[in-house]
This record gives C-alpha cells, structure tokens and sequence, in this order.
C-alpha cells in the first residue's frame, strides 16, 4: 500500500500496565515522513485484567492460549470504542503491539497477546501487529523496535530516550542506528507503591521522601545486565528474578524502596547518556512525569533534557507502532540489525484483513 499520506491508529499496551494507549494519527511522505496526532487516549485496565496481565508468566501454556483469545477480543472491543466515539470514517489500518506476555529472545521465544487474526474480523478493519516474532526468529531481540520511527521521525535529537515499563534508548553512531534496554523503571516502581494503594508515585513525591539505602544500591548496579554490550533487552521474567528478590532481601520502607531505586534508575541512564557531551535527549513515556526522576537525572549529567507535549509524551509509543504498521504495508524496513542484533534488516509485522492473513 504505497500512498503519500495514511491514516492509521496505533495501539500500544506497556509492561507498566498503565492502561491502552490508543492514537489516531495522520502521516504524510514528502521527502521526509512527518506526523499528526488527532485523536489519542489511554484507557485504563479493569481489575480483572491488571490481575491477569500481572501474572502472565506464571500461567500454563493451554491458560496464555484462552487468555490471549480473549484478550484479542476485550482489544477489539477498546478499539471498536474508540473507531465509534471519534466518529474516524478513514482508517487504513489499525496498528498494534499486543500486551507482552513472554520475552526471552536468548530461547528463542517471544509472545504479544492480542495478535489474532479474529481481531480484524471483529473491528472490521486492516490490522498490523505481532512485531517482534519475526526478529526473534532471525535472531534479534525482538526489542527495541521503536528506534526505527526515532530515526525517521525524531530527527533532530541526539537520542530519544523512553521511560516506561523499562528505560530504553536510541541514537545515530556512525550511521547506524543503535538502540537497547537500559533499565527496568515503572513496572518496578509501580510495584511497591501499590503497598500503599496506590497505582503510582505521583510525581515521585513519595520517592523524593524515603531515604537511600546504599547498599542496595550498590547491589543494583553490580547486576550483570548492566556491563552486557548491545543488543541487549529485558522483560517481566529478568525483573521477576534479578530485581524483586533483590529488593525484597533488604525488608525496607516503601518510600526508601522507591528512593533508592529512583538513584539507581538515574545511575544507569545517565551512564549511557554521559557517553557524549552536550547532547539532546528527547525523553517521553510515563517516567517523565515523575519529576524526582528527571530531577535526579538532570543533576547527573550535562546534557539537554528535552520533555515535548504530553500528546508525545504519553502517545510515542503507539505513534511509532502505528508507523510501524505503516512501513510494513509498503514492504519497507521497520526493524534493523543494528538495534536487534538480527541476522538482517528486514519488514516485521502480520497483516490481517478480513480472514485473510499475509
């Protein structure tokens, strides 16, 4: 589908379980690819769906098949919602991520419910989705994919630097495009601030009034991930086995937990930002409105932190995967070795239109 200018919705649901963000977008293709976001909003998970997102890796095989079954149709319905209340007559397709369930590329394995083809039949529209699948297959990570749509459509920055479930990152070196995982962030945080009942830290406010621990700390830091070289990326199970026991082990205070871990997010993504000097990074997802977070970052290092609109702030992900989608359509690179590891560019992605699957 080669046209010069496409209307698609992107979706995205992240590991911090935040909710699904959903953003319909115009893209047009003159020299460069440039962008509008004209509807967008997140909806928020009903408690049967947190509880049941939240254990994905500890249900059988045959309990994930009934669950992505069914979440491909709860997707379908948020979706068809969505199509209905903004009254969007020009879709050329819906793009989506999925919700990870499974992610452990070093086995060769990686799985997105809400990637079946009943969820084109259902909403009665074109759908792109099941993007990593095929990276993994070829070796890769299957992970970051976003840093294609930073390369062509966030220019102007240095790197773009995401704070969601886990901190990730992506730049230009030497005409490649290289990008990883640096740390896990609100998928942590979120966490032990429900020990208090609550979904989040807003604004990082009870992070900013716990204490550090340095010992932990330190402890944080010396995990192995963190000196591996690109291509590297995490998932629920390495945050289920390296961080939540390690934490646990210290018996601490939620507010110092928080605090603690706030530092050691900060340590680690100004390690890599502090690589090069007086730089942009353009920082988006949810982390950014926890403003101890950037503050702690911004103390650490010399660069320019760039926060854009909150549209960018909250919807870049879905924005990316719905140009994802786009570039799949057109038989166009949306995954690269360089970020992946591999064994080739290549167009990644399932389409399906109606039953039909290619």
């Amino acid at each position: 589908m080669i046209k010069a200018e496409y209307k698609v919705i992107g979706v995205m649901s992240g590991t911090s379980l935040d909710g699904i963000d959903l953003a319909y977008i115009s893209f047009k293709k003159n020299n460069n690819w440039s962008f509008k976001i004209l509807e967008a909003e997140t909806i928020s998970y009903p408690k049967k769906w947190l509880t049941t997102l939240k254990h994905l890796t500890e249900v059988s095989q045959s309990e994930l098949t009934i669950i992505d079954h069914d979440y491909t149709n709860y997707l379908a319905l948020i979706i068809d919602q969505f199509i209905q209340k903004h009254q969007l007559t020009t879709v050329d397709a819906v793009c989506s991520h999925g919700h990870t369930a499974l992610h452990q590329p070093d086995k060769g394995i990686t799985k997105q419910i809400g990637n079946l083809p009943q969820l084109a039949t259902l909403i009665k529209q074109t759908v792109v989705c099941d993007f990593r699948t095929q990276d993994v297959e070829l070796g890769g990570q299957g992970a970051p994919l976003v840093p294609i749509g930073d390369k062509l459509l966030f220019t102007k920055y240095d790197w773009c630097l995401n704070l969601g479930g886990f901190a990730n990152i992506s730049s230009e070196v030497n005409n490649n495009r290289t990008a990883f995982d640096i740390c896990s962030i609100n998928i942590v945080l979120n966490k032990y601030v429900e020990n208090l009942g609550l979904n989040y830290d807003d604004k990082g406010d009870i992070a900013k009034s716990g204490k550090l621990n340095i010992q932990l700390l330190n402890q944080l830091n010396s995990l192995s991930f963190y000196s591996q070289t690109p291509p590297k990326s995490l998932g629920l199970e390495w945050v289920e086995q390296k961080i939540f026991p390690l934490i646990n082990s210290f018996n601490l205070k939620t507010e110092d937990i928080l605090h603690t871990y706030v530092k050691h997010i900060a340590y680690q993504i100004t390690k890599v930002i502090n690589q090069t000097e007086k730089v942009s990074v353009l920082a988006t997802g949810g982390g950014v409105f926890n403003e101890f977070l950037i503050e702690e970052i911004q103390k650490i290092t010399s660069n320019t932190i760039v926060i854009p609109s909150n549209k960018i702030i909250e919807y870049k992900e879905a924005l990316i995967f719905a140009f994802l989608g786009i570039l799949k359509l057109r038989g166009e690179i949306n995954c690269l070795k360089s970020v992946t590891g591999a064994s080739k560019d290549h167009s990644s992605g399932k389409i399906f239109t109606f039953n039909t699957t290619t």
